[in-house]
Protein backbone atom coordinates (compact mmCIF):
# COMPACT_ATOMS: atom_id res chain seq x y z
CA UNK A 1 0.00 0.00 0.00
CA UNK A 2 1.71 3.35 -1.34
CA UNK A 3 2.10 5.56 2.07
CA UNK A 4 0.78 9.01 1.74
CA UNK A 5 4.20 11.14 1.85
CA UNK A 6 5.46 8.48 -0.87
CA UNK A 7 8.29 10.59 -3.04
CA UNK A 8 8.00 13.48 -0.66
CA UNK A 9 11.57 14.90 1.15
CA UNK A 10 11.21 17.00 3.90
CA UNK A 11 13.76 18.95 6.15
CA UNK A 12 13.03 19.29 10.06
CA UNK A 13 14.87 21.45 12.50
CA UNK A 14 15.50 20.81 15.40
CA UNK A 15 15.13 17.30 15.01
CA UNK A 16 17.59 15.30 16.98
CA UNK A 17 14.92 15.35 20.26
CA UNK A 18 11.46 15.78 21.77
CA UNK A 19 9.71 17.29 19.44
CA UNK A 20 11.61 17.50 15.89
CA UNK A 21 12.31 14.55 16.66
CA UNK A 22 8.88 13.41 16.81
CA UNK A 23 7.83 14.92 13.85
CA UNK A 24 10.97 13.66 12.15
CA UNK A 25 9.60 9.90 12.38
CA UNK A 26 6.34 10.65 12.06
CA UNK A 27 6.78 11.42 8.63
CA UNK A 28 9.20 8.89 8.02
CA UNK A 29 6.60 6.78 8.92
CA UNK A 30 4.47 8.09 6.04
CA UNK A 31 6.92 7.59 3.17
CA UNK A 32 8.63 10.77 3.25
CA UNK A 33 12.72 11.03 2.83
CA UNK A 34 13.82 13.62 5.97
CA UNK A 35 16.97 15.61 6.27
CA UNK A 36 17.20 15.50 10.04
CA UNK A 37 19.00 18.87 11.13
CA UNK A 38 19.98 20.00 14.39
CA UNK A 39 23.56 20.62 16.20
CA UNK A 40 24.00 17.49 18.02
CA UNK A 41 25.78 14.83 15.90
CA UNK A 42 25.05 12.01 17.92
CA UNK A 43 21.45 12.53 18.60
CA UNK A 44 21.03 12.80 14.67
CA UNK A 45 22.66 9.53 14.09
CA UNK A 46 20.30 7.72 16.53
CA UNK A 47 17.47 9.24 14.67
CA UNK A 48 18.51 8.04 10.97
CA UNK A 49 18.95 4.48 12.47
CA UNK A 50 15.80 4.47 14.08
CA UNK A 51 14.25 5.87 10.54
CA UNK A 52 16.12 3.37 8.36
CA UNK A 53 15.65 0.35 11.37
CA UNK A 54 12.05 0.99 9.99
CA UNK A 55 12.27 0.78 6.44
CA UNK A 56 12.80 4.76 6.12
CA UNK A 57 15.17 6.89 4.59
CA UNK A 58 16.73 9.77 6.40
CA UNK A 59 20.31 11.75 5.97
CA UNK A 60 21.16 14.16 8.47
CA UNK A 61 23.18 17.65 8.99
CA UNK A 62 24.66 18.69 12.09
CA UNK A 63 24.97 22.40 11.90
CA UNK A 64 23.95 25.84 13.67
CA UNK A 65 21.03 27.56 12.02
CA UNK A 66 21.73 30.43 14.21
CA UNK A 67 25.09 31.77 11.13
CA UNK A 68 23.48 33.01 8.11
CA UNK A 69 25.19 30.56 6.05
CA UNK A 70 23.65 27.72 7.06
CA UNK A 71 20.21 27.54 5.88
CA UNK A 72 21.42 27.83 2.99
CA UNK A 73 24.12 24.98 3.29
CA UNK A 74 21.16 22.89 4.45
CA UNK A 75 19.43 23.19 1.49
CA UNK A 76 21.71 22.16 -0.95
CA UNK A 77 23.07 19.22 1.12
CA UNK A 78 19.23 18.21 1.26
CA UNK A 79 18.83 18.61 -2.29
CA UNK A 80 22.37 16.39 -3.02
CA UNK A 81 21.58 13.49 -0.12
CA UNK A 82 17.63 13.19 -0.94
CA UNK A 83 17.09 14.81 -4.40
CA UNK A 84 14.56 17.84 -3.78
CA UNK A 85 12.66 19.56 -1.05
CA UNK A 86 8.75 19.36 -0.37
CA UNK A 87 8.26 19.96 3.14
CA UNK A 88 9.76 22.17 5.46
CA UNK A 89 9.45 22.30 9.24
CA UNK A 90 10.58 25.04 11.43
CA UNK A 91 11.20 23.20 14.85
CA UNK A 92 14.40 24.78 15.97
CA UNK A 93 15.25 27.25 18.66
CA UNK A 94 14.26 27.17 22.41
CA UNK A 95 14.69 30.69 24.47
CA UNK A 96 15.18 31.62 27.78
CA UNK A 97 12.80 32.69 30.58
CA UNK A 98 13.41 34.64 33.25
CA UNK A 99 12.29 38.00 34.81
CA UNK A 100 13.02 40.29 32.09
CA UNK A 101 15.00 43.00 34.05
CA UNK A 102 17.74 39.71 34.16
CA UNK A 103 17.44 38.59 30.79
CA UNK A 104 20.67 40.53 29.16
CA UNK A 105 20.93 41.54 25.19
CA UNK A 106 22.46 38.33 24.30
CA UNK A 107 19.50 36.19 26.00
CA UNK A 108 16.95 38.26 23.23
CA UNK A 109 19.73 37.77 20.14
CA UNK A 110 20.37 34.40 20.61
CA UNK A 111 16.63 33.86 20.59
CA UNK A 112 15.56 35.32 17.70
CA UNK A 113 18.60 34.26 16.12
CA UNK A 114 17.97 30.55 15.79
CA UNK A 115 14.40 30.49 16.05
CA UNK A 116 13.13 33.56 13.91
CA UNK A 117 15.41 34.34 11.87
CA UNK A 118 16.77 30.77 11.16
CA UNK A 119 13.67 29.71 10.03
CA UNK A 120 13.76 33.06 8.13
CA UNK A 121 16.42 32.11 6.11
CA UNK A 122 15.30 28.31 5.57
CA UNK A 123 12.13 29.61 4.01
CA UNK A 124 13.87 32.35 1.70
CA UNK A 125 16.57 29.86 0.43
CA UNK A 126 14.40 26.79 0.32
CA UNK A 127 11.04 28.80 -1.33
CA UNK A 128 12.60 28.59 -5.01
CA UNK A 129 12.59 24.48 -4.83
CA UNK A 130 9.40 24.86 -2.61
CA UNK A 131 7.55 26.80 -5.40
CA UNK A 132 8.23 24.16 -7.81
CA UNK A 133 7.12 21.03 -6.38
CA UNK A 134 4.15 22.96 -4.81
CA UNK A 135 5.52 22.20 -1.45
CA UNK A 136 4.71 22.85 2.15
CA UNK A 137 6.28 24.59 5.34
CA UNK A 138 4.93 24.47 8.99
CA UNK A 139 6.11 26.76 11.53
CA UNK A 140 6.10 25.49 15.00
CA UNK A 141 5.99 28.63 16.88
CA UNK A 142 4.22 28.27 20.46
CA UNK A 143 1.18 29.62 22.79
CA UNK A 144 3.39 32.58 23.84
CA UNK A 145 3.28 33.93 20.88
CA UNK A 146 -0.93 34.86 21.34
CA UNK A 147 -0.21 34.56 24.97
CA UNK A 148 2.24 36.17 26.40
CA UNK A 149 3.68 35.78 30.20
CA UNK A 150 6.00 37.79 32.17
CA UNK A 151 8.48 34.90 32.33
CA UNK A 152 8.43 34.72 29.17
CA UNK A 153 8.87 37.93 27.13
CA UNK A 154 11.72 36.73 24.71
CA UNK A 155 9.66 33.22 23.75
CA UNK A 156 6.53 35.21 23.42
CA UNK A 157 8.26 38.26 21.16
CA UNK A 158 10.05 35.35 18.90
CA UNK A 159 7.00 33.21 18.86
CA UNK A 160 4.25 36.15 17.65
CA UNK A 161 6.67 36.88 15.07
CA UNK A 162 6.76 33.26 13.73
CA UNK A 163 3.12 33.81 13.43
CA UNK A 164 3.35 37.35 11.74
CA UNK A 165 5.98 36.05 9.08
CA UNK A 166 3.59 32.75 9.14
CA UNK A 167 0.59 34.99 7.73
CA UNK A 168 2.54 37.00 5.18
CA UNK A 169 4.36 33.89 3.43
CA UNK A 170 0.80 32.16 2.96
CA UNK A 171 -0.25 35.49 1.53
CA UNK A 172 3.05 34.81 -0.62
CA UNK A 173 2.26 31.09 -1.14
CA UNK A 174 -0.89 32.09 -2.69
CA UNK A 175 0.54 33.22 -5.44
CA UNK A 176 3.54 30.91 -5.82
CA UNK A 177 1.60 27.72 -4.95
CA UNK A 178 3.09 27.24 -0.99
CA UNK A 179 0.99 25.78 1.30
CA UNK A 180 1.94 27.64 4.91
CA UNK A 181 0.99 27.12 8.41
CA UNK A 182 1.94 27.18 11.93
CA UNK A 183 1.26 25.51 14.73
CA UNK A 184 1.37 26.84 18.65
CA UNK A 185 2.16 24.00 21.06
CA UNK A 186 1.37 24.15 24.66
CA UNK A 187 3.55 22.36 27.45
CA UNK A 188 4.89 19.21 25.71
CA UNK A 189 6.86 16.58 27.37
CA UNK A 190 10.16 17.41 26.35
CA UNK A 191 13.38 17.60 28.53
CA UNK A 192 12.96 21.42 29.04
CA UNK A 193 9.48 21.05 30.49
CA UNK A 194 10.30 17.96 32.67
CA UNK A 195 13.26 20.38 33.87
CA UNK A 196 10.38 22.68 35.45
CA UNK A 197 8.53 20.16 36.55
CA UNK A 198 11.23 19.07 38.33
CA UNK A 199 11.97 22.46 39.94
CA UNK A 200 8.47 22.70 40.25
CA UNK A 201 8.52 19.56 42.42
CA UNK A 202 11.74 20.56 44.64
CA UNK A 203 10.01 24.00 45.23
CA UNK A 204 6.64 22.58 46.51
CA UNK A 205 8.07 19.58 47.91
CA UNK A 206 5.81 17.36 46.05
CA UNK A 207 6.58 14.31 43.78
CA UNK A 208 7.22 14.71 39.85
CA UNK A 209 3.49 13.25 39.00
CA UNK A 210 2.02 16.12 41.44
CA UNK A 211 3.78 18.64 40.01
CA UNK A 212 2.59 17.33 36.45
CA UNK A 213 -0.90 17.48 37.98
CA UNK A 214 -0.62 21.24 39.71
CA UNK A 215 0.89 22.44 36.07
CA UNK A 216 -2.28 21.04 34.66
CA UNK A 217 -4.42 22.67 37.45
CA UNK A 218 -3.13 25.78 37.81
CA UNK A 219 -3.01 26.36 33.78
CA UNK A 220 -6.73 25.36 33.82
CA UNK A 221 -5.55 22.38 30.44
CA UNK A 222 -7.01 18.99 30.29
CA UNK A 223 -3.12 17.72 29.94
CA UNK A 224 0.91 17.97 28.96
CA UNK A 225 1.17 16.88 25.70
CA UNK A 226 3.40 14.67 24.11
CA UNK A 227 5.91 15.23 21.49
CA UNK A 228 3.50 12.75 18.88
CA UNK A 229 0.49 15.44 19.32
CA UNK A 230 2.64 18.04 17.52
CA UNK A 231 4.30 14.91 14.86
CA UNK A 232 0.34 14.11 14.19
CA UNK A 233 -0.57 17.61 13.31
CA UNK A 234 2.43 18.17 10.95
CA UNK A 235 2.10 15.33 9.32
CA UNK A 236 -1.87 15.76 9.46
CA UNK A 237 -1.14 19.62 7.28
CA UNK A 238 1.22 18.25 4.79
CA UNK A 239 -0.85 15.09 3.24
CA UNK A 240 -1.79 16.43 -0.21
CA UNK A 241 -5.54 16.25 -0.10
CA UNK A 242 -5.09 18.97 3.00
CA UNK A 243 -4.43 21.90 1.11
CA UNK A 244 -7.35 23.84 1.39
CA UNK A 245 -5.80 24.28 5.28
CA UNK A 246 -3.93 27.18 4.53
CA UNK A 247 -2.28 30.47 6.39
CA UNK A 248 -3.49 28.84 9.63
CA UNK A 249 -2.37 29.37 13.52
CA UNK A 250 -3.51 26.24 15.23
CA UNK A 251 -3.14 26.17 19.30
CA UNK A 252 -2.07 23.49 20.04
CA UNK A 253 -2.30 23.16 23.50
CA UNK A 254 -4.93 21.70 25.45
CA UNK A 255 -6.95 24.71 26.15
CA UNK A 256 -4.31 27.00 27.02
CA UNK A 257 -5.41 29.91 24.88
CA UNK A 258 -8.65 31.36 26.25
CA UNK A 259 -8.88 34.39 23.91
CA UNK A 260 -10.74 34.54 20.43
Amino acid sequence: MKQPLSNKVAIVTGASRGIGRAIALKLAREGAKVMLAARNAELLKDAQAEIESNGGKAAWLSLDLRKSEAPALLVQKTIEALGGIDIVVNNAGATKRGDFLALSEDDWTDGFALKFFGAVRLVRAAWPILKRQKGSVVNIAGVGGRTPGAQFTIGGSVNAAMLSFTKAMADVGVQDGVQVNAINPGAVRTGRLLTRLQTLSKEKGISAAEAEALMVADSAITKIGEPEDVANLVAFMVLPQNRYLHGALIDLDGGTTKTM
